[in-house]
């Protein structure tokens, strides 16, 4: 499937946008990783790729979302974005997620990507606010990839997203992101309403018909004030879901993207294995999106990677998971959550009412993850194989 998905992308995106993927995403983010494995072989840590959620606003309302979506906006401006990721890009970082809320709501979302033509952007957004203007903007930029979220066909999509005609205004979006040939990408959060119709050849056959390059499920996690336990998969389900990706990535023209597990088919966590971590629309540097404590922030004086290098709390964090699980340490043990909260006096980074933070993890039930030794499944595909075994693996984490 490599030759047909190469002549997919050589056809239906803009060439600036597709060197530009090419060269900062592919090249630079290669060198990205292996900075970043020299620097833990000095017994450093910064991650090489962060995640930066830059509004809480958003203008749905999903279940299982742990954003703050109501109330007074919080935003991080243009130039503290631009002190966070000129100091990144010193340490070779040239890729960020940017995530909300939904990033399209902030007023310097273009400006931000324009002051950075250097790096690349994956833009983790419901499509809703993407119009053609918006599209041929990013066109013009050529360093950022919308990321468009469906969540199901129509009746669940409303459902999971606490609006209505949610799926054609998102589809809207996508529309005008193909029309303009960028590169794009459609996420799902797996659950049981939309793992049926969602995981399936007949979807992404749909996808691909549609312009979309590449699609990422990712396994719907229970957190945030709004949690639905219920949506939660099986383990069984979860084998699924790995199974499938595995499957298609060797049938379709198309790039699968998944996160939780290394080429060996074994679970792990990107917090745990460090590389990557997670800032709020507050400043404030998580361990991971779902864990909303901290005890730092980007407005310390000092360097981003001073502050991120040397906080016991991100460290301590990092290395308790690892001990406990190649899994999802929140899921698996929020208890351990508690204790490390506890023993680092972290801050509630919720922003919900004073203590929801510990609230919502006293409520959480210990339930499974991706972790489910003995029924590993190894990538198939030799090109997937060798891209995770050397740039997306445990980086002895679990050693």
């Amino acid at each position: 499937m490599i030759v047909p998905f190469a002549r997919r992308m050589l056809t239906e995106t803009d060439p600036r946008v597709l060197w530009t993927f090419t060269w900062n995403f592919g090249v630079k983010g290669v060198r990205s990783v292996q900075k970043f494995k020299k620097r833990l072989a000095r017994g450093e840590h910064f991650p090489p790729f962060l995640y930066i959620s830059i509004i809480n606003s958003c203008n749905l309302r999903c279940q299982g979302c742990w954003v703050k979506v109501d109330g007074p906006r919080h935003f991080i401006d243009a130039d503290r974005m631009d002190r966070l990721i000129t100091a990144a890009k010193k340490r070779g970082n040239s890729f960020f997620g940017i995530l909300g809320g939904e990033p399209f709501m902030h007023p310097q979302l273009l400006e931000i990507l324009g002051r950075h033509r250097d790096c690349y952007f994956q833009v983790f957004t419901n499509g809703q606010l993407i119009t053609d203007e918006i599209a041929r903007e990013l066109r013009k930029l050529r360093n950022a990839t919308p990321l468009i979220s469906i969540e199901g066909t129509v009746d669940v999509s409303d459902a999971r997203r606490g609006r209505r005609h949610v799926l054609d205004r998102t589809l809207a979006g996508l529309d005008a992101c193909v029309r303009n040939k960028l590169i794009v990408g459609v996420a799902t959060s797996v659950c049981r309403t939309n793992i049926d119709e969602l995981v399936s050849e007949a979807w992404l056959r749909h996808l691909i018909a549609r312009g979309v390059h590449y699609v990422w499920y990712h396994t719907y996690r229970p957190v945030g004030e709004n949690a639905s336990p219920e949506l939660a998969l099986t383990p069984e389900q979860v084998l699924h879901v790995r199974r499938f990706v595995v499957r298609m990535r060797s049938r379709l023209p198309l790039a699968l993207v998944d996160a939780y597990w290394d080429d060996r088919g074994e679970a792990l966590c990107p917090m745990a294995t460090g590389i990557s971590h997670h800032i709020n629309p507050w400043g404030e540097i998580e361990p991971c999106p779902i864990i909303q404590f901290a005890t730092d922030t980007i407005d310390d004086e000092r360097d981003i990677f001073e502050v991120l290098n040397t906080s016991p709390f991100i460290r301590d964090f990092r290395e308790t998971a690892a001990k406990t699980t190649r899994g999802c340490i929140v899921l698996e043990r929020p208890d351990l959550v508690r204790d490390l909260v506890a023993r680092h006096s972290a801050r509630d980074t919720t922003h919900r009412t004073p203590g929801a933070g510990l609230r919502e993890l006293a409520s959480m039930q210990s339930r499974p993850s991706q972790h489910n030794p003995g029924n590993e499944i190894p990538e198939e595909n030799w090109m997937y194989r060798f891209a995770k075994k050397h740039w997306f693996f445990g980086f002895g984490a679990y050693t």
